[in-house]
């Protein structure tokens, strides 16, 4: 009778006290969260109930598995992996924890923040911290464990060796991992790029999604992922859109015909930039800023508060100049000039395309396909 009970008090006891443990714990940590809802870590340490209560049970399997007296002959087999056990659950135990303190200082810092460059500087920081954290934890627990092998310590022992002198003992293999890793804490720390910042690299535009100590994620407009080295980032040059404050000034370009009427294009500029609600009232321009014998390029100059709102801005003021133009200055587009070069501008200013010789490219281009297909050319 004695052989039966032993082994259910060892461990029915261990199990009914792992429960009240983590029980007990988790009543008080909602309590504390339940005065201060304006500190979320209680509640986030919630999460560290199941892992709690795994160290707790095996915790006191280990103090008092020799009491149950089973198995006796496999008494060393047991403890090695009670052990094994207890410094994985202790390891989960404390990510759940170091997760909790870090989403909590994020979510503090960013809720007083009025500043979301130094809002999202923060939180790159305390990401990349809590990946190197977690990534100590993890290699000095799987070093742990080997050391409970015997065959095992000379790599465990290795393993410690290299989470404290890193740098010393990684050698020549290491050198790229080495220089992501010392990258990734130079960007987190010299807020060179963070998340959240939109950016423009080797041609291609988006937000930071993430940022690691190895390797960073940019999502594309198209909802693609590219991902890249750290280490791109601090030896070659980049486009950073966000830095210095979310403002930007975007062009759009149009070609048009030498007898444009720039100071009615200018004035209905203005009308359309004024009226557009992307449009941060900082500055806009219009300009001429080169000539080639058959058109002239015109550039329209405009800010907004963010990259989105630019873009969509820039569309916008696209399409309604073309609209505008080809309503009531048709003359202006480009086109194929059949007069002789003895014409003066100002036959072109009454915009009558027959008596100029003068048509817009489209009209010309389909007049003379209709004409003649295998002479026509369009410039």
């Amino acid at each position: 009778m004695e052989n039966v009970l032993r082994p259910l008090i060892v461990f029915g006891g261990a199990i009914v006290l792992a429960f009240a443990v983590a029980w007990g714990v988790d009543r008080l940590l909602r309590r504390i969260d339940a005065r201060r809802p304006e500190t979320p870590m209680w509640g986030l340490l919630r999460r560290g109930r199941v892992p709690l209560q795994a160290v707790v049970f095996v915790a006191l399997l280990n103090l008092f598995y020799d009491q149950a007296q089973i198995a006796r002959s496999y008494h060393p087999t047991v403890n090695l992996w009670l052990h094994i056990i207890l410094i994985a659950a202790t390891a989960w135990l404390v990510l759940r924890i170091l997760a909790a303190v870090v989403e909590t200082a994020t979510v503090r810092y960013t809720g007083v923040a009025h500043d979301p460059a130094r809002a999202r500087r923060v939180k790159t920081q305390l990401t990349l911290i809590q990946r190197l954290v977690t990534t100590v934890v993890v290699v000095i627990a799987a070093s742990a464990i080997l050391l409970q092998f015997d065959a095992m310590r000379t790599l465990g022992t290795s393993m410690l060796a290299s989470a404290g002198v890193l740098g010393i003992v990684a050698g020549i293999a290491a050198q790229s991992t080495l220089g992501n890793l010392f990258a990734g804490l130079s960007i987190a720390f010299g807020d060179m790029v963070r998340i959240g910042d939109e950016v423009v690299v080797d041609d291609e535009f988006g937000t930071v999604d993430e940022i690691t100590v190895s390797y960073l994620v940019i999502r594309t407009w198209d909802e693609r992922r590219v991902t890249m080295p750290v280490s791109y980032f601090t030896s070659k040059p980049f486009e950073n859109w966000s830095r210095g404050g979310p403002q930007l000034t975007g062009t759009v370009y149009l070609q048009l015909d030498h007898s444009a009427p720039i100071a009615a294009l200018r004035k209905r500029t203005e009308e359309l930039v004024r009226a557009n609600d992307y449009w941060d009232g900082r500055n806009w321009s219009l300009v001429v800023t080169d000539t080639t014998p058959s058109t002239i390029e015109v550039r329209a100059a405009v800010s907004a508060r963010t990259s989105d709102d630019l873009w969509t801005l820039r569309c916008n003021l696209r399409e309604q100049l073309l609209e505008w133009l080809q309503r009531e200055h048709p003359y202006a587009l480009p086109g194929i000039r059949l007069s002789s070069a003895g014409d003066r501008p100002g036959q072109y200013a009454n915009g009558h395309a027959e008596s100029t010789g003068h048509q817009p490219l489209h009209q010309q281009s389909h007049k003379d396909h209709q004409e003649s297909p295998r002479e026509s050319k369009v410039s």
